[in-house]
């Protein structure tokens, strides 16, 4: 996908420009700029492999036939609708969390001058992904399918952020309410349908697809997305902040993390006495304390098992699709994530 990025960028400045000139709003000099520096900062910044993914997509379903221009870009156009998103999700969620650096750079609302105006920032960002699919989609068959689609999973997402945030309340920590079903739940909803799902159905319906007669598609993507979860939930703790971007914090955010939800299960009664006292302080030697239990109850090893498993397991079922465009299409996918170090 190196190939097409360059292209991919210059159809951001594109929607940009369009985006600061909308005739249903009109500008100051000041706002303007406000809204090109914040788009700028949050957007474009990260590895753009939700937005890259819609092209490289539809290509594949296309069976190697080149696409025209229009249709170059009409994918670009959706790539980026999702790396909009994707920017809205983060802005209100770091603020959420109480993050400190994203992409290896300060969270957009820790800026000077910036602070709390970053949730206005994130309402126009989820604005103007309906504004790009005005612009450029009003015309096509599947406009509503479209619309519907960006509805549905900013909802999904929307509520598994609900149930991650409620499952942290401060004042009411308590381990025993974390398990692998209700990190499941998290991770299917908050992450996997606007990550993995997303992309594939933009192209599906690119394409001339029925969203309705691929929910076999959705099932081997959201179980993609979960494993993709667990990895970053591992990265967390475990990664190297310099190559992943960011400073992880799940262990003094009482995260439900796929982590401690298997050190639960591995640990003994003393064991877990360490965790309930230690998990969930913002604090370095209690952090520490956890990070050594993991290191003990051998929570790699636990990992790299469920890795492997899952890459069978999801292998298993996308060559059992009949169409062999999907296949390619679902694997490319699984190639980008597995063993991924960011």
């Amino acid at each position: 996908m190196s190939d097409i990025k360059p292209k991919f960028l210059e159809v951001y400045s594109a929607l940009k420009s369009e985006l600061l000139d909308d005739p249903a709003f009109e500008f100051t000099d000041d706002s303007r700029q406000w809204i090109e520096r914040m788009l700028d900062y949050n957007v474009p910044g990260g590895k753009l492999n939700r937005g890259l993914s819609v092209i490289d997509s539809y290509k594949l379903l296309k069976e190697g036939k080149e696409l025209s221009d229009d249709e170059f870009f009409l994918a670009c156009a959706l790539g980026w609708c999702i790396e909009w998103l994707q920017a809205y999700f983060l802005v209100l969620d770091d603020i959420m969390d109480g993050s400190h650096t994203r992409r290896g750079h300060p969270c957009w609302f820790r800026l000077p001058q910036v602070g709390m105006i970053a949730i206005s920032d994130g309402l126009i960002l989820r604005n103007q992904i309906f504004r790009i699919l005005k612009k450029h989609f009003r015309g096509k068959p599947y406009y509503v399918d479209l619309l519907d689609l960006f509805n549905e999973v900013e909802f999904q997402t929307a509520s598994g952020q609900m149930i991650d945030l409620i499952t942290t309340l401060q004042g009411e920590k308590d381990l025993s309410k974390y398990s692998l079903s209700i990190h499941r739940k998290i991770v299917q909803y908050k992450t996997a349908y606007y990550s993995f799902y997303l992309p594939v159905a933009c192209a599906l319906l690119m394409a001339g697809e029925n969203l309705d007669y691929h929910t076999d598609v959705k099932n081997v993507l959201v179980e993609m997305g979960t494993y993709f979860q667990v990895q970053d939930d591992f990265l967390d703790c475990f990664g190297d902040p310099e190559v992943i971007g960011k400073v992880g914090t799940d262990i003094e955010d009482f995260k439900c993390s796929w982590l401690v939800v298997k050190a639960l299960e591995r640990a003994n009664e003393e064991q877990k006495k360490l965790l309930y006292e230690n998990y969930g302080k913002d604090d370095r030697v209690c952090v520490a304390k956890v990070k050594e239990l993991y290191q003990t109850l051998d929570i790699q090893g636990a990992f790299e098992e469920y890795e492997s498993k899952s890459y069978e397991k999801i292998l298993k079922q996308i060559e059992g699709h009949p169409s062999k465009a999907v296949q390619a299409v679902l694997k490319s996918f699984l190639a980008k994530i597995y063993k991924r170090q960011k």
